[in-house]
């Protein structure tokens, strides 16, 4: 009941729903306290009010938002206190007199001084808004100043309105001991920090510390653009979920031939990218990025297919290939929408012949086998597993944009899938990694992926406590402290290398100005977070279930320390093929084993489960003995098919496809330019 209460309230956790609570029924305590009148009822029950907001705010409760939709926002809650300690002033014979009087007062030019204070705020976060977000691009000519201090400019509406705790202080103690003085003391306070505030923020609002007009930072863009010459781009556009899909690209790019760029349409995306040194250009606006210099371009390579693409696909100087974000048997791997693509380029010989399947008019002669860049820093299975105890990866796909039962595994196989796993007559460790967009579109995915993730932190508390692994756990407990320290250490280090917290808001402004290229740092944050992933498996037992959930543990890592994989339909299977360690697929539509694999190619050396899971026991089998392991042979043929030949790397087959087509496309310029036709869109 109380777990179906989080849903419906869409809170987070127990705490913040009781914040929630204790917030809806406190400010009718306060208003009865102030009728009544007693003065320690409301005492207490403005208290309450105060944290139960803090906390909400804190937490960035999804409640906040609503209770501003329904006209009760924060200023009108700190508002409703006030008037009721007006309330309460008056009930207790204070309705006459100086004190009263003033005291209104100084609650009415509090709330007057709100307006400068938000007008500089606003002012100053509209005009720090640059027309484009870079990283590792030199903008030393726009002059952008430092950003306001963090303490200014984060929740400053908060911030401001909790000044008046002093008068709300103040008042209450005048009212208990009958000396005016206080409460002059607390309403002078409250006056005092909003002025300050006021005068703090005076300094940023001047032209100097403020970005300049659009149009010089444009300028200043395009004469980066013609001096540092991008030859190929990787275009991106989508929601900061959806940062992944030009993340795996970032470090392919960075070791292409020629000068690579990556170019982003929405801001969101820029804060979840990885570290790279490759020059980053994010525009919002497409009539700004239609009037950017791309003169140089001649390869865009796109990793989604999405409606602002057409910006620049129209753009004829330059070859667009659509390279997408993973290789599966998903509809998205065959969409129609490729056609409008010079080339499309796949892993393997399994992506052309899906094209050629699905008769959706990508012209075989178009398609390019280029291998899978990214797998690179998968490891091979050597045949065993790592540990005493196996350890098998469930990562499901999410549900998808319709209810379709094969999209996931998650709503009908999901549980049964790890109940059978944690419930194995030989013990194994589960690892779950849901997919990141997983419960975004449906309740009942949020909700089957809450109730797995509960079954295995469950059973994590149970085998911690379990005496079968008693002795590992104290062979273990010194390398164990040591792994957490250095986890500590490198993320530290990380922290440092990223600019650490600091005392500034560090605004798009600032970080677009200070992210400047630098070769050795990202090299050594490369190497720090191959260390934290080490370091983390270290600092966890090797029979210990965990759920790993966030960006910071990546899927390939746990590749790496998995001994087999169960998943669904998506890019995983084909990229966890790479390993050659045995998988398991769930037939979530129940086509059969048959039509399963007839329409999917990554899943004929796989496991076929059905939702009850019932077949793990073949999987678990082939992990643990390798004459069981009757499909190795058909992952090694599957493995080439799907993600083509291991020489020459597929880092190699990749760039020199970008230098056939920028040569192709060169030829296509100076073909129109002989012509005496337009080169540019």
């Amino acid at each position: 009941m109380f777990s179906k209460a989080i849903r419906v309230a869409r809170v987070g956790s127990g705490s913040e729903l009781a914040a929630a609570i204790l917030l809806a029924l406190g400010f009718p305590c306060v208003m009865l306290a102030a009728i009544l009148p007693n003065i320690w009822f409301f005492a207490a029950a403005v208290l309450v009010t105060y944290l139960a907001d803090r906390y909400l705010h804190h937490c960035g409760s999804y409640l906040v938002n609503r209770l501003a939709a329904v006209r009760a926002g924060l200023s009108i809650r700190f508002l409703v206190r006030e008037l009721l300690l007006i309330l309460l002033m008056s009930r207790m014979g204070y309705g006459e007199g100086a004190f009263f009087y003033t005291t209104i007062a100084c609650l009415l030019a509090f709330y007057g001084l709100q307006a400068p204070q938000s007008a500089m705020v606003t002012l100053v976060r509209l005009r720090r808004k640059l027309p484009v977000v870079t990283r590792n691009i030199d903008l030393g000519p726009v002059g952008i100043g430092d950003a306001p201090p963090r303490l200014l400019m984060n929740r400053p509406a908060e911030k401001m309105l909790h000044f008046d705790v002093f008068a709300m202080v103040g008042v209450l103690v005048a009212l208990k001991s009958g000396t005016d003085a206080f409460a002059y003391a607390g309403l002078g306070v409250t006056l005092f920090l909003a002025v300050v505030y006021i005068l703090a923020l005076l300094p940023y609002v001047r032209p100097s510390r403020l970005v300049p007009p659009e149009a010089k930072v444009l300028a200043a863009v395009d004469t980066w653009l013609r001096k540092y010459e991008p030859t190929v781009i990787l275009y991106f556009s989508g929601s900061k979920d959806s940062a992944y899909q030009v993340n795996m690209w970032l470090e392919t790019m960075g070791k292409l031939d020629g000068r690579p760029m990556v170019v982003l349409r929405e801001r969101a995306i820029v804060p979840q990218l990885a570290g790279t040194s490759v020059p980053v250009l994010c525009v919002p606006g497409g009539v700004h990025l239609m009037n950017l210099d791309l003169s140089t371009v001649r390869v865009a390579l796109y990793a989604a297919n999405v409606g602002k693409n057409i910006h620049m696909l129209r753009v004829p100087t330059m070859k667009h290939v659509f390279i997408g974000h993973g290789d599966s048997d998903k509809l998205a791997s065959v969409n129609p929408y490729s056609k409008a693509y010079d080339e499309v380029w796949t892993a393997g010989r399994a992506g052309r012949d899906r094209y050629a399947l699905a008769d959706v008019g990508v012209r075989d002669d178009d398609i390019v086998e280029v291998g899978r860049p990214q797998l690179a820093t998968i490891t091979t299975w050597s045949g065993t597993p790592k540990n005493a105890v196996p350890t098998v990866l469930y990562a499901p796909t999410w549900e998808g944009w319709d209810d379709n039962p094969g999209n996931t595994s998650l709503l009908l196989a999901g549980e049964n899938i790890v109940r059978r796993l944690l419930e194995s007559e030989k013990p194994v460790r589960v690892l779950y990694k849901p997919h990141p967009f997983t419960g975004t579109r449906s309740r009942k995915a949020a909700a089957a992926h809450l109730r797995i993730t509960a079954m295995i932190e469950d059973a994590a508390a149970r085998r911690a406590t379990d005496a079968r692994w008693a002795e590992e756990s104290a062979a273990l407990r010194g390398e164990q402290a040591e792994a957490v320290a250095e986890l500590a250490r490198i993320e530290a280090r990380l922290a440092e290398l990223a600019g650490g917290t600091g005392e500034t808001a560090r605004d798009e402004a600032e970080l677009s100005r200070n992210s400047l290229a630098d070769p050795a740092r990202e090299a050594e944050t490369a190497k720090l977070r191959d260390d934290w992933n080490t370091a983390y498996w270290r600092s966890r037992g090797w029979w210990q279930h965990q759920v790993i959930s966030g960006s910071t543990m990546r899927l390939y890592d746990c590749f790496n320390e998995s001994d087999a994989m169960v998943s669904d339909i998506s890019s995983v299977v084909s990229d966890f093929i790479a390993s050659g360690k045995p998988y398991a697929v769930t037939d979530s539509a129940e086509l059969g084993e048959e039509e399963f694999k007839r329409q999917n190619t990554a899943v004929r050396a796989a496991v076929i489960l059905s939702n009850d899971a019932s077949e793990l026991d073949r999987l678990l089998a082939a992990v643990s003995d390798p004459a069981a392991d009757d499909l190795a042979e058909g992952r090694r043929e599957l493995k080439e098919y799907l993600l083509g030949p291991d020489e020459p790397s597929s880092l190699v087959r990749f760039d020199r496809a970008v230098q056939a087509l920028a040569a192709r496309a060169e030829a296509r310029n100076l073909g129109a330019a002989h012509l005496g036709e337009p080169v540019g869109g």
